[in-house]
């Protein structure tokens, strides 16, 4: 099943790539409905480089679901594309395709995921919508706050 969402950013594209590529956006704008526990390596790069991280994902920071690897990889320059070709032993096929692109005098921001989970697929895909759109609004909140984290 497939999650296929876009949203305008009030920043430059070259802003959000600047954050889209670091693991502080993508805590920021997960929180507070997930969390994120790195398991190996022991620590998230600040940088996203093309790689796997195995985390532990923690539903409102308490409740475990389990590990999942965040697989990157850069596919394309234009528009910017960052991928997380990520899967589970429960989930065996996250793949999350970030697009960054300009339009007009904003940004375009657009995650559009593939989601893979046999009988639980249903679920799993529910929850991404709501997952992706309330990252969406984080994303908003914090292009409109000048990226200032708090």
């Amino acid at each position: 099943m497939i999650v296929d969402l876009s949203t305008r950013l009030d920043c430059a594209a070259s802003t959000a790539i600047e954050h889209v590529t670091t693991s502080r956006l993508l805590e920021y704008v997960a929180k507070p409905l997930v969390t994120f526990v790195p398991k190996q390596p022991s620590q998230l790069p600040t940088i996203w480089h093309d790689g796997t991280y195995w985390v532990e994902l923690r539903l409102f920071g308490l409740i475990p679901c389990g590990k999942q690897a965040i697989v990157i990889s850069h596919p394309q320059q234009h528009p910017f594309t960052l991928r997380d070709n990520g899967h589970s032993r429960m989930i065996k096929r996250w793949d999350h395709t970030i697009e960054v692109a300009v339009e007009g005098t904003s940004t375009r921001y657009r995650d559009h995921v593939v989601v893979e989970a046999g009988w639980l697929t249903p679920i799993i895909w529910l929850f991404a919508q709501v997952f992706y759109r309330h990252r969406q609004r984080r994303w908003r909140r914090l292009a409109a706050k000048r990226f200032r984290y708090e």
